[in-house]
């Protein structure tokens, strides 16, 4: 029986057109649809959310806290010099991080088709190859090492929002004792104790109420929110990696499997 239901017949048009002609539209998209490797769908679309989130935020949040350490803590161009050049190296690191996971990703999509339609023997003759399994096994290892990296910057992104953390902590700290102004005094918040300038950089510190009266600019609340998101974002571009190292060890166990029983182990 065939369904003549046009966005299923696109579908078949597109990847499987003389199939569908034969055998019914339905029949053919079942199989194609049988074919679609739904972890490693879900890992590439939590992996482009997640450098999406990371690079833009980041990059932005980058900008912003040279700007709120150029303006509140440092009076000098020598004193933050160093860390604008540190800023702007990160940055294009970001730029090169987006583009290589943009790429790699689409790269573990097209592998994990491969090798899901491979087990599943979907397409006739498609069957198991030992480059299939060495091409596997490689990207196991890559994104295992990508995963142990990332953890890493994982915890590299959480060090700007515990710096943040401690500053709204402590302005909040002043908000309260507002009536003993000599307390409120030796509340501050010393950025070169974060390594962000130099010891000899003027003032280096914000106290009192005007640490507070910085805590309510616009400029530190969005800063603190990018570098909040940039950090979920690397814990999602984290899951991905993760989502894709089990996906494509679970595919590869299997193509070895079909290796074992012989079908077709040819390159």
């Amino acid at each position: 029986m065939v369904y003549y239901d046009f966005p299923l017949f696109i579908i078949c048009f597109v990847f499987h057109g003389a199939a569908c002609r034969l055998i019914g539209c339905y029949e053919c998209c079942m199989r194609c649809l049988g074919g679609v490797p739904y972890c490693s769908l879900v890992a590439t679309l939590l992996c482009f959310s997640g450098i999406a989130l990371f690079c833009g935020c980041g990059h932005q949040a980058l900008t912003e806290t040279e700007r709120l350490i150029e303006t509140y803590f440092a009076r000098n161009l020598q004193d933050y010099i160093t860390l604008a050049y540190i800023i702007q190296y990160f940055q294009y690191v970001i730029y090169g991080l987006a583009s290589f996971f943009f790429l790699y990703c689409i790269v573990l999509l097209a592998e994990g088709f491969y090798t899901t339609s491979a087990a599943r023997q979907t397409f006739g003759e498609f069957r198991s190859t030992m480059c299939g399994r060495c091409l596997s096994s490689s990207f196991i290892v890559m994104t295992y090492v990508l995963a142990v990296l990332w953890l890493l910057v994982f915890a590299f992104s959480a060090l700007p929002v515990y710096f943040f953390y401690n500053m709204d902590a402590t302005c909040h700290t002043i908000d309260i004792l507002t009536e003993t102004p000599a307390s409120i005094n030796q509340l501050c918040v010393d950025a070169r104790q974060y390594g962000l300038l130099p010891w000899n950089a003027v003032p280096g510190k914000a106290c009192g109420m005007t640490l507070s009266n910085v805590c309510k600019t616009r400029e530190y609340r969005m800063t603190y929110d990018l570098y909040i998101a940039a950090f979920a974002g690397a814990g999602i571009m984290l899951l991905a990696l993760l989502t894709y190292t089990v996906s494509t060890t679970y595919n590869f166990a299997v193509l070895r499997y079909l290796g074992r029983k012989g079908i077709g182990a040819r390159c």
